[in-house]
């Protein structure tokens, strides 16, 4: 694999049309993006990979903390109407964008509140096509739900309360951006961001390397004053194979590292998730809670012909593959320990309000899966139609263990492996009967994963992508946006995700463990559920 001097290129774009201080004091934060990147641009930030660059080049008007607690950012204090439908937001006047040539002399102006209605109306502008839009489908009446009375107040009216609206703000999709920039490049505010975050872009080509530079006008400051962000750049390639990647971890040409693949995985962890001898040590390893849930989906609406002709429409079906699968084995072997069986609801571990024995999903129980096949009409599995299993090169391992957990019963499950773009697509247009998909958190509140099977979020307006539709579910996920105490919202929540699982169109596979390497002259770093990767704290030695 071609590589490129790390230190010498960035010093090099670092001089490149700024002032410096010495290369020998920078501070680059090295990292891997295995899967690559599609856009830079906030309106799409629709992956983790995204997310983490996003939120390295963004604000919006609130950001959560390590507890998951929503806190100002752009937004320095709030207000709510008593009816719960209006929020007034009041702007800090120290924010501003990183200069760019097509603001006045070349330099950032200040964000204010016309800039917040522009980047919401865009979130749900059919034009721009935002896979965003969906967070603000049925809670707003257009874009004239948003307005700002003055530079320095940003409002926005709901059509009904709704309790989750400040966590759902802090998702990534909801930064700001700059209408003089994303008006003149349109789709390709991909490839050249201008945001207020703790660093600027400077030069991404694709699938090699991206470079973000320190912004020295960042607004937010340490607990002692000090102007964040620490680091002078961060730096990303895209090593596709993770065990390439993790040598390059292990010759500390990476600062930080986080994912697991079979090739090393017993090499580096024991079946309880340890760190094995040979590593102990070497580096610091950070596990905790992550809002991710991995799942099989399938497509359950029987208008489409994929369904009809499928024995999947058959709940029994749906249900016997969800009790076919040893969720506790294909943890402790596939993960090392790294994650925790899905044995409850679609709402995943780490997330206010879950609650494992208040929701039943499925245990291990073969016999039972059986049961569910002879009762359908196919005992064990017998003239039973083969039914195709669509996942991305990443999780070959994975789904090669459930196709022979499949086959173990006597369904006959065939694999077809795509690249992780062209599998979204097919998902985004119900080409697809069955596939394995992930759902990770966009803001710490279940409402997001259970929007997921709401049946006004079909696809493409929304994440529905198993075309779920259930008039119970709907009527309980309306009701909860008029619940403002938690607890009983909660309550509501977990009814929800019992029937979806009862009505089986997802197998609840893992709810994921946050797993991340960093080299031992690394500080400062963040340990939250929504594994966001905030480096504007990171210090490196």
């Amino acid at each position: 694999m071609h590589r490129l001097p790390g230190l010498l290129f960035i010093s090099a774009l670092f001089f490149a049309g700024c002032s410096a201080p010495s290369p020998d004091s920078r501070k680059v934060f090295n990292i891997n993006l295995e899967q690559g990147l599609t856009s830079l641009d906030p309106a799409f930030a629709r992956n983790q990979f995204a997310i983490w660059m996003d939120n390295q080049l963004y604000n919006g008007l609130v950001q959560v903390d390590d507890d998951l607690k929503t806190v100002p950012a752009i937004a320095k204090s709030w207000e709510l109407s008593p009816d719960g439908k209006r929020y007034t937001f009041h702007l800090r006047k120290d924010v501003y964008f990183h200069d760019d040539p097509l603001f006045r002399n070349g330099k950032g102006r200040r964000v204010t509140g016309p800039d917040f209605v522009y980047s919401f109306g865009r979130i749900i502008d059919p034009l721009v096509a935002s896979s965003g839009g969906w967070i603000f489908n049925g809670k707003v009446s257009g874009k004239e739900a948003f307005a700002a009375p003055n530079d320095s107040t940003f409002i926005v009216n709901l059509r009904n309360p709704f309790p989750p609206f400040l966590s759902m703000l802090t998702a990534q999709y909801c930064s700001v951006v700059p209408h003089e920039v994303a008006d003149h490049y349109g789709k390709d505010l991909r490839s050249h961001p201008v945001g207020t975050g703790p660093f600027k872009f400077k030069y991404w080509k694709e699938g090699e390397i991206l470079v973000l530079l320190k912004n020295e006008n960042y607004w937010e400051k340490d607990k002692n004053g000090n102007r964040l962000p620490y680091l002078d750049a961060v730096k990303a390639s895209f090593i596709s194979d993770k065990q390439t990647a993790f040598m390059e971890f292990l010759k500390n040409n990476l600062d930080f590292f986080n994912s697991l693949d079979g090739s090393f995985r017993d090499d580096l962890l024991t079946k309880s998730g340890r760190p094995t001898k040979k590593y102990a040590g070497k580096f610091r390893m950070i596990t905790n809670p992550f809002l991710n849930t991995e799942y099989l989906g399938m497509l359950v609406d029987t208008s489409f012909s994929i369904v009809k002709n499928s024995p999947l429409k058959d709940i029994r079906i749906r249900k016997a593959i969800n009790y076919a699968i040893d969720k506790k084995k294909l943890v402790k072997y596939l993960r090392n320990s790294i994650g925790s069986p899905g044995h409850s609801g679609f709402v995943p571990k780490g997330m206010p309000g879950f609650n494992a024995d208040s929701v039943s999903g499925y245990s291990y129980n073969p016999e039972k899966a059986r049961e569910l096949l002879a009762a359908a009409g196919y005992p064990n599995g017998k003239n039973m139609p083969p039914v195709l299993l669509q996942t991305s090169t990443t999780y070959k391992d994975l789904i090669e263990f459930v196709q022979g957990e499949l086959a173990a019963i006597g369904i006959n499950c065939r694999v077809e492996v795509n690249q992780t773009s062209s599998l979204r697509d097919l998902i985004a247009k119900n080409s697809v009967n069955f596939f394995r998909g992930s759902w990770i958190a966009d803001y710490p509140d279940a409402e997001n994963y259970l929007s997921v099977f709401y049946s006004k979020n079909y696809v493409p307006v929304g994440p529905n992508y198993t075309s779920f539709k259930n008039k119970q579910f709907d009527a309980l996920f309306e009701k909860a946006y008029f619940v403002t105490n938690d607890e009983e919202r909660f309550r509501l929540y977990r009814k929800m995700d019992n029937i979806v699982m009862d009505q089986a169109p997802v197998v609840v596979l893992f709810y994921d463990q946050l797993f991340n390497l960093y080299q031992n002259n690394i500080s400062g770093y963040s340990v939250n559920a929504e594994n966001l990767l905030i480096l504007k704290r990171i210090k490196k030695k």
